[in-house]
Parts: C-alpha cells; structure tokens; sequence
C-alpha cells in the first residue's frame, strides 16, 4: 500500500479524533471540571504535533545533558545550568534553528537533527523544584505524552520525591515509562548493577513488569564514546519501538488512550454521582414511606380515641335514656305531680333538670377523662413520625465526597443542601407553631399558644387535647341544649313515647356529630403536619430533580463521545494491524 494512501488514512484519524477530543473537552467543561478541561484542550492542541518524549525527574538528575546526548551534534541543545531557578519548559521540535518564547514558563527550540522529525522532545524542570508554576506546567505535559522518560541520578534512584511523581504518571495516567540512570560514569560497576535492578524492583512493586532501565552517560557520549555511554541502547529502544513510521500511529493510540483516560476518569465520577442520586432518590422514598407508615399508625390511634370517646358517650347518654324511660312512666308522672304541690324539686321538670345535669356531669368528666387517656397515643405516633425523619435526615448517605477528582462542586452542594435541610428540620421540630393549626381548635378553647413553651414536639399533647376537648364539649352542650329545650315542653303522661323518641334522635344526632367531627378533625391535624413536615424537604426535591435532568443530559453525551472513541480505537487497532505498523515488543 501506497504511503500517500496511508497518510491519507492517518489525516482522517486525526480528524476523526480531534472532532471526538472537541466534544469530550466540551464534556468536561459542562462538568465544571477544569483540570481534566485543560487536558483535554492541551490534548487537542497537540494531536498533529510528533511523538512526545517528556523527560522528567529531579534536578540536577541530568536530564538536559542526557537530552543533548541523545539529539548528538556536539551542541548543546538544552542548557545545562547549575541554578534550577532559571529553568523553563522546554519543547524541542524539528525545523530551522531558533527559539520561540511562548511565556516565561515555556519555550519551543527548533532543531534541524533527524530525530526530531518522527519524536519532539519535552525538558521539564525537576519535580523538586522550588519554581512557581513549574511543577503544575511539567503535570500539564505528562496527561498528553507519548513516553515518559523518567531520569534518576545513577547514585540515588531512591528519592521519595522522584516516586511519589512515578505514582502521578503511572497510576493517574498509565503513561509507558522508560528509566535512565543518567551520570552512570560516576558508579562502580557492581554498585550500578545493584541500583538498575533496585530500580526495577521498585517499578515492579508498583505495577511495572519487566521495566525498561538504561544505565547512561551522558558525559560519555558527548565526548564520543557512544559504546561505553550506553546511550546506544536507548537509541536501539527508540528505533526499535518508536521511529521508523510507527511514531504517527503510536501517537494516535496514545492520544485514544488519553482520552480513554479521561474518559474514564469522567464515567467514574459520573458513576460516583449516579450513586449518590440513587441513594438520595431511595432516602426521599423512604422518607415519604415513612411519612404515610408513621400516618396509618396514627390514625389508627385517632381511631382508637374515637372509639372511646364514643363508648363512654353511649354508656352515659343509654343511662340516661334508661332513666328517663322509667321516669315517664303515667303513674311516677302522676305521683310527681303531687309531690310538687310540696316542693319544686319533686316536680317533674326539677326531675329532668336533674337528669340532664346528672349526664352533663358524667360526660364531661368521663369524656374528658377518656381524651386525656387517647391524646397522649397520638400524640406519641405524630412525635415518632417526627423523629424518625429528623433521624433518617443524620443517617443519609454520602456517596459523593468533596475530595472527588470530579463533581467536588456537586458534592459541596449536595453538602450545603443536607446541612440546610437539617438546620431546618431541627428549626421546625423546635418551633411550637409547626405543630399548631388554630383553624383546628374551636373557638373558646382554653388552649393558647403560651401553654406550649417548652418546644415543637411537646405541643402535640396540648394541641391534641384541645382539639378534643372542644369539639367534645361544642358537640356534647349542643345536645344537651335540644334536650332541655325538649324537657321543657312535656306535658304529662301524653308525650312519653314522642319525648323517649326525640331524646334519642338528639342522642344520635350528638354520637355521629362526636364521631364526625373529632375523626375529620384529629385526621386533618395529622395531614397538616405531615405536609409541613414534608414541606421542609422542597430545596432537597429540587435539588434531586435537576440532578435527575443533568444526570440524563450527561450520560447522553458521554455516551455518545464513549461511542466515538471506542470506534476510533477499533478501527486504529485494525489499520495498523494491516499496514504492519505495531511496534516490536
């Protein structure tokens, strides 16, 4: 196959990929994720530059005359300097000689050395170095490199400083590393031997099988002693696995694999934050679960509050029925009548003021007795519910962290938001009014907002009572109103079995209104109270739906850059398989 057929191929690889870079940089910029945004970028800026050699490591390791060795000439391409604080990035690429100034950071030396028309080669200052700026712009080259040739000074390949970088290139980008022991000629052999295999073994331990290390003088070379400076093998290494044609095809699998990178970097804090809307979706389901569970429960207490209410109720007003029956009877009617000649209070109407003042008596105190003995009940089921989702609001789960690579921004919000929810719950759970609904309360109750000082919570009780109390003595008064008002129309002996009827459609009347009103009432104050309970949940809620909405964007555009890159990749792995441009390994 025609080269020109296989640039042409290339070019549109290129094209190809730049296009997918574009939208995973645009990616990372909706993420608000600036680091991985300025990779991307610096990626895109330089997928048509050559093969990028970045050469780190500590200063004063050798790394300017290694560079020098390398590229030959007898010219001293980069500047060996003793004082690091003049140190400045420095590309070295193909072309006429001169030097472009990009800022005070960063310059690009053009050579014309053939080596530099298949690789660029990156010199950075030391990892240890004490500049401004420098260690930021040295990791800003390393995500878009193609090798990383990390120099250690032969003597001491064992700084802490040097590894903790390793640990950078190697774990957050997976980048091929090789080792040069530079300033070899300084070592005893045997000492030498025992630092490249210590070498080896450290890079072992951290995840490198059968690491590349080259024992090199630099010095040596330069004086022409290329055999003895054993830069010949690092040249050998290049031909071999780099130059040759492959350069451009390596670098395009580079580049898919960086962005694979960052790619993955991205779909890890995506599953992280898809995570955490689970589990925030699942606590505010359980929330409500909890809500409607805890609202049965205290309705079956109100029920049970009725049902009280209304048996004490028919016991006394059936005493009284019973005692009016036998009252009415003609000649008990007829012998009152007599004995009122005497005394008013044997007469029958002081009679049936008796009765009737008899059973107001036992309904007010047996009525009140047994509300006293129900509100504590619900009252307790509407505090439960309460502190169940004050407890449910602490224990909520923290998936995403603050300290993420990606999304911090997100989690700090979703922090700010649990803490808000939180000062708010414990706001409403202290305050007396979350628990008071005076459009409840009947009028004339003896209830007052002052009774319930002590907090939120111990409100409930009084509130309850209240409610009760006076829909109990507005409903049971009522009644015994109509039935004086009847008492007062009785005319003896002919009325009996109208008067019995009337008195217990009154009673009848009185023990629906009883049930009706209290059940609607004490019902209604549960649902008021769950719903500002669930009220305090509105900033959460909004905050899960537009995390639902961004999730759904997002996972739609990942997928679709995902797609793109991973075809690109296929297809690369297959031309390159069929031009024969893998590297020898």
């Amino acid at each position: 196959m025609s080269n020109e057929i296989i640039d042409g191929v290339l070019r549109d690889f290129r094209s190809r990929l730049e296009e997918s870079i574009k939208d995973l940089h645009e990616l990372t910029e909706r993420i608000n994720s600036p680091e991985l945004a300025q990779t991307a970028s610096d990626l895109r800026e330089r997928i048509r530059e050559p093969f990028m050699f970045v050469i780190v490591g500590e200063v004063k390791a050798g790394k300017s005359s290694f560079i020098n060795a390398l590229l030959g000439g007898g010219k001293e391409i980069c500047k060996v300097a003793p004082d690091p604080c003049t140190d400045t990035i420095q590309q070295i690429l193909y072309g006429d000689e001169k030097v472009l100034v990009l800022n005070e950071y960063l310059k690009k030396i053009y050579h014309p050395v053939d080596i530099l028309k298949e690789i660029a080669i990156v010199d950075t200052p030391g990892t240890n170095t004490i500049i401004k700026h420098h260690q930021e712009i040295t990791e800003r080259f390393i995500p878009v490199s193609d090798l990383i040739v990390f120099v250690f000074e032969a003597k001491n390949p064992y700084r802490q400083s040097s590894w903790e970088f390793f640990d950078y290139i190697h774990e957050d980008w997976r980048k091929k590393v090789i080792f040069i022991l530079q300033q070899a000629d300084l070592m005893e052999p045997s000492d030498l031997t025992v630092n490249i295999q210590g070498v080896r073994d450290q890079a072992e331990k951290k995840g490198i099988t059968q690491a590349q290390v080259f024992a090199v003088s630099a010095k040596k070379a330069l004086n022409g002693s290329l055999e003895e400076s054993g830069l010949n093998q690092v040249i050998e290494y290049v031909n071999t696995h780099v130059t040759g044609g492959k350069a451009p095809w390596l670098k395009l699998e580079n580049n898919i694999e960086t962005a694979g990178e960052i790619r993955d970097k991205i779909a890890t804090g995506m599953d992280l934050r898809e995570e955490q809307l689970v589990a925030d979706g699942a606590f505010r389901e359980d929330v409500r679960k909890t809500l409607e569970q805890q609202g049965v429960r205290s309705a079956k207490q109100v029920d049970i509050l009725v049902e009280n209410l209304i048996a004490t109720y028919d016991r006394i007003t059936g005493k009284a029925e019973d005692d009016l029956g036998k009252g009415l009877g003609f000649f008990t009617l007829v012998k009152r009548s007599f004995l009122s000649l005497f005394s008013k209070k044997e007469s029958a109407m002081g009679w049936l003021n008796e009765l009737t003042e008899n059973m107001e008596r036992d309904l007010k105190d047996q009525l009140t007795l047994k509300v006293n003995d129900g509100v504590t009940a619900v009252a307790d089921s509407i505090q439960q519910m309460a502190k169940m989702i004050e407890l449910k609001i602490k224990n909520s789960q923290t998936v995403l962290k603050a300290d993420q690579e990606i999304f911090s921004d997100i989690a700090e919000k979703r922090v700010q938001v649990m803490q808000d929810l939180q000062q708010a719950f414990t706001n409403f759970l202290n305050r007396s009014e979350s628990f008071v609904d005076q459009s409840l309360i009947p009028k004339g109750s003896e209830f007052t907002p002052e009774i319930a000082q002590g907090g939120g919570l111990a409100v409930i009780g009084v509130v309850i009572a209240a409610v009760t109390k006076g829909m109990v003595f507005d409903i049971t008064g009522g009644i015994l109103s109509a039935i004086g008002i009847l008492f007062a129309g009785i005319t003896v002996g002919l009325k009996r079995h109208k008067v019995l009827k009337s008195f217990k459609a009154e009673v009848d009347k009185g023990r629906q209104a009883l049930q009706h009103e209290i059940q609607e009432k004490l019902e209604q104050y549960v649902a008021t109270i769950k719903k500002r309970i669930d009220a305090n949940f509105h900033e959460f809620d909004a905050m899960l739906q537009l995390e639902s909405q961004e999730m759904e964007h997002l996972k739609k555009r990942f997928g679709h850059t995902d797609s793109n890159l991973q075809q690109i990749s296929q297809e690369l792995a297959s031309k390159t398989q069929a031009f024969k441009l893998k590297p020898e390994e």
